[in-house]
């Protein structure tokens, strides 16, 4: 083959692909979209997850059917949609364990970057430090006495082996220099089920898992984790208000379909659900999550996801959390 017919085969390939990427997106979708959460119902996640498939189904004129696949620090879900038909009829939500995982485990069933195509971030959020009742602090700084008094006896739930609320504790942990016992579960939900039980002393979690049980006196709220209250507990002080200026840690969620999902595909997917969380009436239902919309465009939720593994690398290295 000489370099014109390479040129000319090359260039006939290329076009061909064009024209089918854009065929695939003039027909996509054309059918129902699978929207794994990898949380239980309940959840700030699951919650999120099912307040954007409502606008989306209506925007894209098929169904998202959220469907919850639990497990292994949001392992099983994310390894089913590596499996998944790249044809973006397989979303996935994703978090800040996401960009853990590969620091955490020495092995995991796919491969983080090359694996996924990042669609658009959903939403950010801080998280709060909540108490049982029968924790008898009220402040930040009375926390910090008594388990100063208590080493190792006060425990603290998160939502999963390592996420957000691990990470935050960690770093609590360390600037507070206290010592705590963390207890992690399968789920915001199930972990404020622990606090509520008295099974734990506290919980490290999205606001969600905690508002509902605040006004009603069943969990009592310390501090929040990010440099800003949080506009769902506006008298509730910061960790940085309460003696450690500085502190901010934030959790956040996205969603990723399979790597090789058509361009086109992948772009209406994110463009539809940025729209979707900027709908007023779910911008207002994220609010009542103490969830703030924060879309992106795939190449910026990919640059984003790269610093976030990057950071959670030097993290785990130094608190030494690696599971395996």
């Amino acid at each position: 083959m000489n370099f014109k017919h390479a040129v000319a085969v090359a260039l006939a390939f290329t076009t061909t692909v064009i024209a089918g990427n854009a065929a695939v997106a003039q027909d996509y979708p054309a059918k129902p979209i699978r929207f794994i959460v990898p949380f239980p119902p309940g959840g700030a996640g699951d919650t999120l997850a099912r307040t954007v498939a409502q606008p989306l189904s209506r925007a894209l004129g098929q169904n998202v059917v959220v469907e919850n696949r639990t497990g292994a620090n949001t392992l099983i879900a994310t390894e089913i949609t590596a499996r998944a038909p790249a044809d973006g009829y397989t979303l996935q939500v994703m978090a800040t364990s996401f960009t853990v995982n590969p620091s955490a485990y020495s092995k995991l069933p796919y491969d983080s970057l090359r694996d996924f195509s990042p669609v658009t971030r959903l939403a950010y959020n801080p998280l709060i430090i909540c108490v049982h009742p029968s924790v008898p602090v009220r402040t930040l700084k009375e926390l910090v006495s008594l388990a100063r008094a208590r080493p190792g006896e006060l425990t603290w739930a998160v939502s999963s082996i390592i996420g957000g609320g691990r990470i935050a504790g960690e770093i609590f942990r360390e600037v507070a220099k206290v010592d705590m016992t963390n207890v992690p579960y399968g789920g915001g939900a199930p972990a404020a089920t622990a606090v509520l039980g008295g099974h734990t002393s506290m919980l490290i979690g999205n606001v969600l898992d905690c508002s509902p049980y605040i006004a009603s006196g069943r969990m009592r709220p310390i501090a929040v984790t990010s440099a800003r209250r949080a506009e769902l507990l506006k008298d509730v002080p910061t960790i940085a208000e309460s003696g450690y200026p500085g502190f901010d840690v934030t959790n956040w969620f996205g969603t990723i379909v399979r790597a090789g999902t058509p361009r086109p595909v992948v772009d209406r997917l994110s463009a539809e659900v940025g729209k979707a969380l900027l709908l007023p009436e779910v911008v207002s239902a994220l609010g009542k999550l103490g969830l703030t919309p924060g879309p992106m465009t795939p190449a910026e939720f990919e640059a984003f996801i790269r610093r976030e593994m990057q950071g959670n690398e030097k993290i785990i290295r130094k608190f030494n959390l690696k599971i395996e």
